[in-house]
């Protein structure tokens, strides 16, 4: 199995898991043979990427942190609550609560906490599934410092709200192709200032829920808004919840612009590290992030080609690869598998688009 963008499947291959809304709409069956129509289909609902299996990547099984039928499931929680008639008065904190549980829970009964976010991710219900991946990487990040018990759910509720002022923005604004004039800018600041009003006036909210509302768009350098707050003097879960905002939101597809690749996310993060971001709070992240997730295709120094089989976190930059084409541009008859871990005379040179 293998993640794929919707434009370079090719037709006739087999779709390897359900696409679905988060309405429960299935769009497209696991199995199916995927034919011109049904990539239409998918373009329509905003569907860019769709999981395939191949001859190359026969075998190969994702990891997931949490399982794929909980996240749509918490996904689905999630639009039901921000869609309600009454959320731009008062958000129900106890359901909220509830949520952030699930989230720890299926995060803890995991030996090994790597984030790999697997869902495919329609660009319409971006807003949905933007809060929860920011709240599952912002938990593995809470986890990953030792945050435990009370401490850790305020910061996946902060997490899972932090962009809740959004919904007092005009839509036009938030989903306009090009780039913002000066005023729509200013006028996408204040969701900050909203989103910790709305979650002061609901009750049942901590300080810290607010804060990581109001602050998580600051910076250590001070560059950030609305109150260009510098160092410690922005909470450590609002800190956190900065890299996984922005980590997310890089590596999704938007309607201005496309995604980019999970390694190239987190060199530009890094090259931050200290100047926007927390440079110790990065050095964790990084470590329970998958650089090459599983599947990702990539070409060796050597010119080989072949698939992402495995993650290290200790060497992230090193996976475990499945060489599928040798260096002449030949498929292999049988696979065979680098540890770049261990064998370093190799190394990742690119991605291959394929």
């Amino acid at each position: 199995m293998r993640r794929v963008r919707l434009e370079k499947a090719q037709t006739g291959v087999v779709v390897a898991r359900a696409i679905h809304t988060l309405d429960g709409v299935i769009l497209l069956p696991a199995g199916s043979r995927l034919t011109q129509e049904h990539k239409e289909k998918l373009r329509n609902h905003g569907i860019t990427e769709i999981y395939i299996e191949d001859s190359y990547s026969e075998g190969l099984s994702i990891p997931e942190l949490i399982k794929e039928e909980v996240i749509t499931d918490v996904k689905a929680q999630v639009k039901k609550l921000m869609t309600s008639p009454s959320i731009k008065v008062s958000v129900d904190a106890k359901k909220v609560g509830q949520i952030v549980e699930t989230l720890i829970s299926k995060i803890l009964e995991n030996d090994h906490i790597v984030a790999t976010l697997c869902d495919v991710r329609s660009i319409d219900e971006y807003t949905f599934s933007h809060s929860v991946n920011v709240s599952v990487i912002s938990l593995v990040t809470g986890i990953g410092v030792g945050l435990k018990g009370n401490d850790l759910k305020e910061l996946g509720i902060g997490a899972l709200l932090h962009d809740i002022g959004k919904l007092m923005v005009d839509e036009a604004i938030l989903q306009k192709p090009t780039t913002l004039l000066s005023i729509e800018y200013e006028e996408v600041k204040k969701h900050t200032w909203y989103g910790y009003d709305l979650l002061k006036n609901s009750g049942g909210f901590s300080q810290v829920a607010c804060d990581i509302a109001l602050s998580h768009h600051e910076r250590l350098d001070g560059s950030g808004y609305p109150k260009k707050l510098r160092s410690n003097d922005i909470h450590l879960h609002a800190r956190i919840v900065a890299i996984a905002d922005v980590y997310d939101a890089l590596t999704t597809d938007r309607v201005y612009r496309k995604k980019m690749m999970p390694h190239d996310v987190l060199d530009y993060m890094l090259s931050l590290g200290g100047k926007h971001f927390d440079k110790n709070l990065l050095d964790v992240f990084v470590r329970h992030i998958a650089y090459y997730p599983v599947g990702t295709a990539v070409i060796l120094n050597s010119g080989e080609k072949g698939l992402v089989s495995a993650y290290n976190p200790y060497f992230p930059h090193r996976p475990v690869v499945r060489v599928v084409i040798d260096e002449n541009g030949h498929t292999l008859k049988r696979y065979r598998e680098v540890d770049l871990s261990q064998k370093l005379e190799y190394r990742v040179v690119s991605i291959w688009d394929i």
